[in-house]
């Protein structure tokens, strides 16, 4: 059941528009990545560009 709460309280999926070739975020905002987990592991990140406005 915890897991199922923290799942719920923190996103797997994030929109972030790019601009020019670089992230267009906000002066106090940033990406980070982290785990619910205690024990050391290794995570593969999969990353979808998906391009608008031509």
């Amino acid at each position: 059941m915890p897991s199922h709460i923290r799942m719920a309280l923190t996103r797997s999926l994030e929109v972030i528009p790019v601009h020019g070739g670089h992230m267009t975020l906000g002066s106090w905002q940033g990406i980070f990545v982290f785990e619910h987990r205690r024990d050391p592991h290794s995570r593969r990140i999969a990353v979808t560009v998906t391009v608008t406005g031509i």
